[in-house]
């Protein structure tokens, strides 16, 4: 007899989500992570009071009142709004592209104005029906928008020419006719009081998890202790790569402690000429409006260089690479996922999609659901 009912591999959020709603239901569930901390990329660490994000900037954000409520269950979440900067050779524009951003490219001072200029623009290109990204953004926002604040910085993170990369990758950009700044169009949003990995600590409470263990290096002693496995690894790498590896990008930090209370006033600061190595700067303090947890003013700043990069073995796949090739062979290696009958699948590697954290969540739940009916 299996000692557990679900050995969850991943103390991410998908992981974790679905080990607190098993636990809920009176399950006994076992967490490993071959990391040595819990949270996966949401992870943020305190330095000198602030919160840390160790693998990049994560702004919650839903529409899905379920999933803030859930959320909420386990934090209190603080009224951040992103409002990034766009940083072209020294000249700042606001994103989301909005009425500032139309100004400071054009002079317009009307929506109307704006509107006008967008759709000369594309009427020049001669763009109808959007083949790829470059003619997907243009169509959006015209050509000088494209040029300045889109396409450095999105082929810096893809690593290809916006002609190679497909259209619907930059179909949710957020573009505005409005003064409104906030990035994200959702009824939610804000940072977790107290960071990520204290949110995450909430979830997995009372729920057994081991930290620094490779279960693909030891998946024969570690399946026979659970009825299920749920994955949240890279789908390729479950199958030791049998139809080849998919591809991911993945992400460089360069991270620096300042002796200086305020280094570019900003939370994020996106960098968006192709010249420039790094994507963009985060300056963590901001995500916390500049406090420490008791709110008291931080003397210090950290701030993290991001460099987009090709995933290559033994890096950490951030972001999988959605075009046709790697569609066709994620199905072959879905096939096999079918077939499992003690093994879910679930997260942004194991199910190789792009998911923001809200979807993660949703995903969790809803797989908990339908393995609990089983």
């Amino acid at each position: 007899m299996s000692k557990y009912d679900y050995l969850i591999v991943g103390a991410g959020l998908y992981g974790a989500v679905f080990a607190q709603q098993a636990k809920e239901h009176g399950k006994r569930v076992l967490v490993i992570d071959r990391r040595s901390h819990i949270a996966g990329n949401v992870y943020t660490e305190t330095v000198e009071g602030i919160h840390v994000h160790r693998y990049g900037a994560h702004i919650f954000h839903t529409n899905d009142r379920a999933v803030w409520e859930y959320v909420g269950r386990f934090a209190e979440f603080n009224r951040f709004t992103n409002s990034p900067v766009a940083n072209y050779k020294g000249e700042l524009y606001s994103l989301p592209f909005n009425m500032y951003t139309f100004n400071k490219m054009w002079g317009v001072t009307t929506p109307a104005e704006a509107a006008a200029e967008i759709e000369r623009q594309r009427r020049e290109a001669g763009i109808t029906e959007p083949r790829d990204l470059e003619e997907q953004a243009i169509s959006l926002v015209g050509r000088d928008i494209y040029e300045k604040l889109v396409k450095g910085y999105t082929e810096k993170q893809w690593g290809r020419p916006c002609t190679e990369l497909p259209a619907f990758i930059i179909k949710r950009l957020p573009v505005r006719l409005t003064f409104d700044n906030n990035y994200f169009n959702a009824l939610y949003q804000g940072i977790p009081v107290g960071g990520y990995t204290r949110m995450v600590e909430r979830i997995l409470d009372g729920v057994e998890f081991r930290l620094g263990i490779d279960y693909l290096k030891d998946r024969e002693a570690l399946d026979v202790l659970a009825e299920k496995t749920v994955y949240t690894g890279a789908i390729d790498a479950f199958y030791d790569f049998r139809f080849g590896p998919l591809d991911y990008r993945s992400v460089r930090f360069e991270t620096e402690l300042l002796d200086m209370p305020n280094f570019q006033g900003n939370a994020a600061v996106n960098y968006t000429d192709r010249g420039t190595p790094w994507t963009r700067i985060i300056e963590h303090k901001w995500f916390q409006f500049g406090k420490d947890d008791d709110g008291n003013d931080l003397p210090r700043t950290v701030i993290s260089r991001e460099y987009s990069s090709a995933w290559e073995p033994g890096d950490e796949p951030y972001y999988p690479v959605n075009d046709q090739k790697n569609a066709a062979l994620y199905e072959k290696y879905k096939a096999l996922a079918d077939q499992e009958q003690h093994v879910i699948f679930g997260g942004r590697l194991g199910e190789y999609k792009y998911y923001d954290m809200d979807q993660v969540i949703a995903a969790a739940l809803r797989a908990f659901i339908e393995a609990f009916k089983e």
